[in-house]
């Protein structure tokens, strides 16, 4: 006969035991399809608040040895969205945008450059495919909370199903949805690139505040970036990888170097164009230009971005993405050019 006293210590551990089995049943028999909904609801709420929000505040981005701080502000007016993005590491830099207008100023040079926008968003809205598409590609679920710049959020993972583009972990902020930290990771899930606001405010902010710090631009260098779209160009990517679209075919006229210009002269322009892909999240650009000037082939790697430069008959292509070596590899070896 076992004692009194000890059977209800054994019922007690029988009890406490069967409780946390169930619980860590529960746990792993949670619904992948409640997770992914979960998810892919987050998703639509970061890509809308983005957007739509006023907000303003400092992040920081983090790209392999390299870190720069940035302060960003952003406010819609009626049907004008308007941002103003300042570059606080290194070399002056002031970027303004009115809707798809784009202003950068550079006071060490004194010069303007006007140009119109065709690339992504940056961050903090830098989701440009729903959710259902992202999913097509992307395994979603409901992370853990967190504290990011002192709002309560909640994280979005985005683990690929293929080896040519990486994974994402992103926090929104639990309220607006406003997404506050972004990180890249690796195939052995090591981060490898980071966005992250230090100091944000979310709501009441001032539009007045969303002006260029530098009114008077009298005797500076205008530039306005002569950028086209074209419809076929002749350059084609036969293997983009899958869930990557074609957003815009681009042609623009760049300055060359002096070293490259008349001596004395004004700089010579050369024709660029660009081929983007985006499968929302990560995108891939192929610049063909000019293959007149003397350079070295080969391919690096900062951060999450892969490069590849080679020569392609009589012109130089530079191939760059946010996805593995594999993905730009796989890229570059299927560009084709058949003159119309």
């Amino acid at each position: 006969m076992i004692p009194k006293q000890q059977a209800m210590l054994l019922l007690k551990f029988v009890v406490v035991w069967f409780g946390l089995m169930g619980l860590s049943a529960r746990a792993d028999n949670s619904d992948p399809l409640v997770d992914k909904r979960e998810a892919q609801s987050w998703l639509k709420k970061i890509q809308s608040a983005g957007q739509k929000l006023n907000y303003s505040g400092t992040f920081i981005y983090q790209q392999a040895n390299q870190v720069r701080t940035s302060r960003i502000t952003h406010v819609v007016d009626g049907k004008n969205e308007l941002e103003k993005l300042e570059i606080l590491d290194g070399k002056p830099r002031e970027y303004f945008r009115n809707n798809d207008e784009i202003t950068w100023y550079m006071p060490e040079s004194r010069t303007v450059l006007i140009e119109k926008r065709y690339t992504p968003d940056f961050f903090p809205a830098m989701l440009a495919a729903n959710s259902s598409d992202l999913a097509e590609h992307y395994e979603l679920r409901r992370g853990e909370g967190g504290r990011v710049a002192g709002y309560d959020c909640q994280a979005v993972t985005l683990e690929p199903k293929d080896n040519l583009r990486y994974g994402y972990r992103l926090w929104a902020e639990k309220n607006s949805g406003l997404l506050l930290r972004a990180q890249i990771v690796n195939e052995r899930n090591e981060v490898i690139e980071q966005i992250t606001f230090a100091q944000v405010a979310i709501g009441g902010i001032d539009k007045g505040s969303v002006k260029p710090s530098f009114p008077n631009t009298s005797g500076w260098h205008v530039e306005n970036s002569a950028i086209t779209q074209v419809n076929q160009s002749g350059w084609s990517v036969k293997a983009v990888p899958a869930g990557f679209k074609k957003m815009h075919e681009l042609k623009r006229l760049v300055s060359d170097t002096p070293a490259n210009s008349a001596a004395g002269g004004v700089p010579a322009q050369h024709e660029v164009s660009q081929i983007v892909f985006s499968d929302g999240l990560a995108a891939i650009s192929v610049f063909v230009e000019p293959g007149s000037q003397s350079r070295t082939e080969g391919s690096m790697q900062q951060g999450a971005m892969n490069i590849v430069g080679k020569r392609q008959g009589d012109f130089w292509l530079t191939i760059v993405g946010e996805v593995p070596a594999t993905a730009i590899r796989q890229v570059t070896n299927s560009i084709e050019f058949k003159p119309k």
